[in-house]
């Protein structure tokens, strides 16, 4: 893994993090010495992923958030600051899956007309309105800073369009909007917004077991999000705006980066 500057004392909320891409990112971030808040809606959960990451290098700490309420994002986001000062990047990864509707989506796939109205809902409002209400609240800290950056997690183009996976795809492909209108939103005053896609399924825990048993799809390891994640919250990556990585294929992605000239 290359050495990425820039990266020490950033302070980066990571929501959807005890476990997962998200914890494997706190993990990556927290050794090259950054202060990395986890999130998520159980406190043990949470109290676990914390001294799993504790690191010399850098710092953590943990704080209740649930993305669907604005006043838990809020306190979440006031307590953050009040420890370390303000906050520098927001790595929105908080998500439920295909499995919360289906369990057996890869191997039966359910025709959307058969989703319940309450489930739909309830990935909308976690996958998508829950990475537009962090974004909404942060940026007024990114804004006084006169800089920040925000991450937002993605899956590739396939799981959007595959069939049964309403309202999973729809929520990924909300993301992939939102995303680029925020950049453009936020360009002029230096606040940077990027997709950040794993390039597969991931072995997180959103898939059940059995399902896992019944599919030859190969699952990608959690930590293949660190490098990339790196260089997105380091110097580096300073100006890129509006671009979609794929984790998988970061390496070749960075060598034509870098061939084309830096942004």
């Amino acid at each position: 893994m290359n050495n990425y500057s820039g990266i020490a004392g950033k302070r980066i909320i990571i929501t959807g993090s005890t476990s997962g891409l998200g914890l494997a990112m706190a993990r990556a971030l927290i050794k090259e010495g950054a202060k990395v808040l986890i999130t998520g809606r159980d406190q043990d959960k949470i109290d676990r992923a914390v001294a799993s990451v504790q690191s010399p290098e850098g710092d953590c700490a943990g704080a209740l958030i649930d993305v669907r309420d604005e006043q838990s994002i809020e306190k979440g986001l006031a307590d953050m600051a009040a420890r370390w000062g303000s906050i520098d990047i927001l790595i929105n990864n908080a998500g439920i899956g295909m499995q919360t509707v289906n369990p057996n989506f890869l191997t039966d796939p359910m025709p959307f007309w058969q989703v319940s109205s309450s489930g739909f809902r309830d990935l909308i409002d976690t996958n998508l309105t829950g990475y537009f209400l962090m974004a909404k609240a942060v940026v007024p800290y990114f804004l006084k800073n006169g800089r920040g950056r925000i991450i937002n997690i993605d899956v590739s183009e396939s799981t959007k369009k595959r069939k049964g996976s309403i309202p999973y795809g729809p929520s990924r492909a909300g993301t992939e909007s939102l995303s680029h209108i925020m950049a453009q939103d936020l360009a002029e005053y230096k606040v940077t917004v990027n997709l950040l896609q794993p390039g597969g399924p991931t072995d997180t825990g959103m898939v059940p077991d059995e399902s896992r048993t019944k599919t030859s799809i190969q699952f990608l390891r959690p930590e293949v999000m660190a490098e990339p994640t790196l260089f997105l919250c380091s110097d580096e990556s300073d100006g890129l705006n509006d671009v979609q990585i794929i984790a998988r294929d970061f390496q070749q992605w960075k060598e034509t980066w870098f061939q084309q000239g830096q942004p």
